[in-house]
């Protein structure tokens, strides 16, 4: 470990410990996740997710950042992607619990959806959580993945400029000249099934005020992913 990882290090413990020690930082995020949850999405997003793509980085270069990787136009896209995650966990929180009922699964509540904001562990409470879980990856997160992968060629073609890319994005172009083999054999076919079905089932049955904060603490191993991936597609050249 260089310098620099240490100063990383000390930087996220420094910014993580009061929430372990001074209740009162919990209560304050409680009170903001409430009150503005798409801002809090944004921000939430918008800082660990970039932070998850410069640990990314770190891996493959050996840096967290360089001229060209677009830390802000990044955060911007992060933020946005937040945004329509947290409208993805409202619809499929509440739809996918209802598609269960609709196939004859009985539930102990009216609202199906219910069952995941109930305390403690039950079956029903995992049968629920895995069906958003399951739909939320195979119906949101390729969109949201491939949106994800045409804004970061953006950025990589706009020279990591936040002016730049505030441009149309070429999107037939992007789609000729990205490496959408490796996108689909690791990304989709893999990282899906493997990690992210399972890791939204776990978020599901957490409390409901903390899953857009796991979600953005799980994008922070996106960025790891995303990271292995381009290296995949360079050994692919």
């Amino acid at each position: 470990m260089k310098k620099k990882d240490f100063i990383v290090i000390a930087v996220v413990v420094v910014v993580v410990l009061p929430f372990f020690i001074f209740p009162e930082f919990i209560h304050a995020y409680n009170r903001i996740n409430a009150s503005f949850p798409y801002l809090a999405s944004f921000v939430k997003f918008a800082l660990l997710a970039t932070f998850g793509e410069c640990l990314g980085l770190r891996l493959r270069s050996g840096v967290y950042n360089k001229p060209g990787f677009g830390i802000l136009p990044r955060a911007l896209v992060w933020g946005f992607l937040g945004i329509t995650i947290k409208v993805a966990f409202v619809i499929f929180g509440e739809g996918s619990p209802l598609v269960l009922k609709t196939l004859g699964v009985p539930f102990p509540t009216e609202n199906p959806a219910d069952v995941l904001r109930q305390p403690g562990l039950s079956w029903i409470k995992f049968f629920a959580a895995l069906s958003v879980g399951t739909l939320l990856n195979l119906l949101f997160a390729p969109v949201f993945m491939t949106f994800h992968r045409l804004t970061d060629m953006h950025i990589m073609h706009t020279g990591g400029s936040l002016l730049k890319f505030l441009t149309p994005i070429p999107v037939a172009r992007y789609i000729e000249e990205g490496d959408w083999i490796t996108f689909w054999n690791f990304v989709i076919k893999k990282t899906i099934p493997i990690f992210w079905i399972p890791a939204q089932t776990l978020n599901f049955m957490l409390p409901e005020g903390y899953r857009i904060l796991v979600a953005a603490l799980y994008s922070i191993i996106l960025g790891v992913l995303l990271s292995i991936a381009s290296m995949m597609a360079m050994k692919r050249h």
